[in-house]
């Protein structure tokens, strides 16, 4: 046995048929197999486009308008609480904290626990993550939906595999193994007995005398801190349609984050919904969490809506069990080779070969960065991605052909639009799904017009629900960090981030920003850093980053330290003459979050990626280990306290 061969135990997911035969049987990990069930590609050099172009817009002037507007801070919403009550850990009292420590971290997700890890690599630091939640695990503590899985590869979203010489069981990981990998992390690393969960945070001052962040929160405490990080993610805002009426229904709603196992039966990790067979239910939502909560649904009740603005585009899944011998050959590095193999292949860079090979990888590496011969015009290289995307869309309008029985109900399926409108989803069960007898779709592309006490109304129509759930996900990539955030971050001259960010992201490198000493920010979309769709990546650059950089500052002698105006000012011209102008392309998306709900207006040039984009993560990587192994702190004012 090598030491990365420690497959996690499979956890039997209860009440649901197995997602594919052994990966052992059927297909090699990353691999090449001709068995594999692939994403098939329409052959579509030669399309009618101006015939397509007037059905996409058809399809998005159907939904423009409406009330697409989510609940703002929803947390503040008495009427509306019972949306965020932990349904999964009980609230216990506590003494208020009061203490001085090294560093306070906010957010116990994925980017806390790895930060905090690589804290504790670099030395003996005083640590406290604070959470709302009841525990470690970001999105993937409240995430425990039945049907929850990552539709990213397990062995390059599941953070630091090698350190816990821990490989996950299958190419997909489902929610529940996912939580428990992030809790093994910060157990391993001394991370949970010292948390602060169900806390939220009400405020982080500067003070400038003590050199500390002053944090205060709900229960109380008064937290001093060297050092602070904001690690609080890119879906820890859960979002509630602003429906009129939310609070009338007499019957059963809940957000798919707080999923309500109490009334529906089940448990996290076992989708046996054994108290829905008498009941009626209502779920608003087709995207990436409503695809994965519908089959266990409809396989569990009476009847089932599936209330649809927009279709998804719905690609092959084939996940599998991790292959014992895949396992048993891994090497020292396995992981972080696979990690940057998978972001240079999504960022169109020349690779060997493609080791995670998958829907990412077939389709939406291929559209974003589309082949270029040479001598081609402008003009043909837009016709030709134009093309390969036609090529791709069409693909997944005929997969709903092949599965869904009822023409009028595969017509509703149909996806009509550029595959970049809108985030792809994966699933091999969730098409059939609308070929039972008691689901049902209803096709309201201006949203749920209002709840009643019994119900919803679509177009004057009535549904009498026992349940609905909302599985609306998350506030993403688009939300602003201070939004993000939750609370004002005081710096210098009383000036809080968000005021200072108003017009658009300020940093250096995406991580530090003036008038805000010893913050650190952990890298995210609309922060002037990087993107990737296995944003897991990032957030364990920006973690080894972070806490490089403060056993740096703590070895030679810093006490305080702040970005110059001259270093955030050249920062923000690189981002900014990186900016690419995507709005008309947007404008011509359905409605969604990535068009600011067909308003692509409000793209901010100053909120991009370092390189352009996505952003050159390799590029960006670089330059910060070059900037920490430079000899003093390029573009950073210290305070050694002399």
């Amino acid at each position: 046995m090598t030491a990365f061969s420690r497959i996690g135990r499979p956890r039997p997911r209860r009440g649901r048929a197995p997602h594919a035969a052994r990966a052992a049987d059927r297909v090699r990990i990353g691999g090449d197999d001709p068995a594999q069930e692939r994403n098939p590609v329409t052959e579509a050099t030669q399309f009618d486009r101006d015939a397509i172009q007037r059905k996409y817009a058809e399809e998005r002037d159907r939904r423009v308008g409406g009330n697409r507007k989510a609940v703002s801070e929803l947390w503040r919403n008495e009427a509306l609480a019972d949306y965020l009550t932990d349904p999964f850990t009980p609230y216990a009292d506590r003494a208020p904290v009061r203490e001085d420590i090294d560093v306070a971290i906010v957010g116990a997700g994925i980017a806390g626990v790895v930060t905090g890890a690589n804290l504790r690599d670099q030395g003996e630091y005083e640590i406290r993550l604070i959470d709302t939640a009841g525990g470690v695990g970001g999105t993937w503590y409240w995430n425990r939906y039945p049907g929850v899985m990552c539709d990213v590869e397990s062995y390059i979203y599941m953070p630091m595999l090698a350190e816990l010489d821990y490989v996950p069981t299958r190419k997909y990981a489902f929610g529940e193994e996912i939580r428990e990998h992030i809790d093994a992390i910060a157990q391993k690393y001394d991370l949970v007995d010292d948390a602060l969960f169900h806390t939220r945070v009400l405020e982080s001052r500067w003070d400038e005398t003590a050199a500390r962040w002053v944090l205060t929160t709900d229960r109380g405490d008064e937290i001093r801190a060297r050092y602070l990080i904001m690690a609080v993610g890119i879906l820890n805002l859960a979002k509630l349609p602003a429906i009129p009426g939310l609070e009338r229904f007499r019957g059963k709603a809940f957000h798919s984050s707080r999923w309500d196992y109490n009334y529906t039966g089940g448990a996290p990790g076992d989708d046996r919904l054994t108290k829905m067979a008498d009941r009626v239910v209502g779920v608003l939502g087709t995207g990436a969490t409503a695809i994965q909560c519908i089959p266990p649904l409809a396989a569990s009740s009476k009847h089932l809506y599936v209330f649809q603005r927009t279709p998804s585009a719905i690609g092959v899944r084939n996940n599998f069990e991790t292959p014992e011998e895949f396992a048993a050959g891994l090497t020292p590095g396995w992981q972080k080779d696979r990690m940057e193999n998978f972001t240079a292949f999504m960022s169109g860079k020349e690779t060997e070969r493609d080791l995670v090979d998958d829907a990412w990888t077939e389709h939406m590496a291929k559209v974003a960065n589309p082949r270029i011969e040479p001598g081609m015009t402008p003009q043909e290289i837009g016709d030709a991605a134009e093309a390969f995307d036609f090529s791709v869309m069409e693909a997944h309008r005929r997969r709903v052909e092949t599965i869904v029985t009822d023409p009028a109900t595969a017509e509703m399926l149909k996806p009509y639009y550029r595959y970049l409108c809108k985030r792809p989803c994966f699933h091999d069960e969730y098409l059939a799904t609308f070929n039972h007898p008691n689901v049902a779709l209803v096709d309201c592309p201006r949203g749920v017009t209002e709840v009643t006490e019994r119900g919803v109304i679509v177009d004057g129509t009535e549904y009498e629900l026992d349940c609905i759930v909302f599985a609306t996900g998350f506030e993403a990539e688009v939300t602003p960090l201070p939004r993000r955030v939750g609370h004002d971050i005081v710096g210098r001259d009383g000036l809080t981030i968000a005021e200072k960010w108003a017009d658009g992201a300020s940093t250096l490198h995406g991580v530090l920003t003036r008038g805000f000493p010893n913050l650190f920010l952990s890298p995210g979309p609309g922060q002037q850093a990087v993107v990737s769709v296995n944003h897991t990546h990032v957030m364990v650059a920006g973690g080894e980053h972070i806490a490089a950089t403060i056993a740096k500052l703590d070895r030679e002698g810093v006490r305080s330290f702040d970005v110059t105006a001259e270093a955030e000012a050249d920062w923000n011209a690189k981002i900014e003459a990186g900016f690419s102008d995507r709005s008309a392309f947007m404008l011509a998306c359905t409605p969604s979050r990535l068009n600011f709900e067909g308003d692509p207006s409000g793209q901010n040039p100053r909120n991009g990626s370092y390189g352009g984009g996505y952003g050159d993560f390799f590029g960006w990587e670089t330059l910060l280990d070059q900037w920490r192994a430079a000899a003093d702190f390029p573009g950073l004012e210290v305070d050694r306290g002399d």
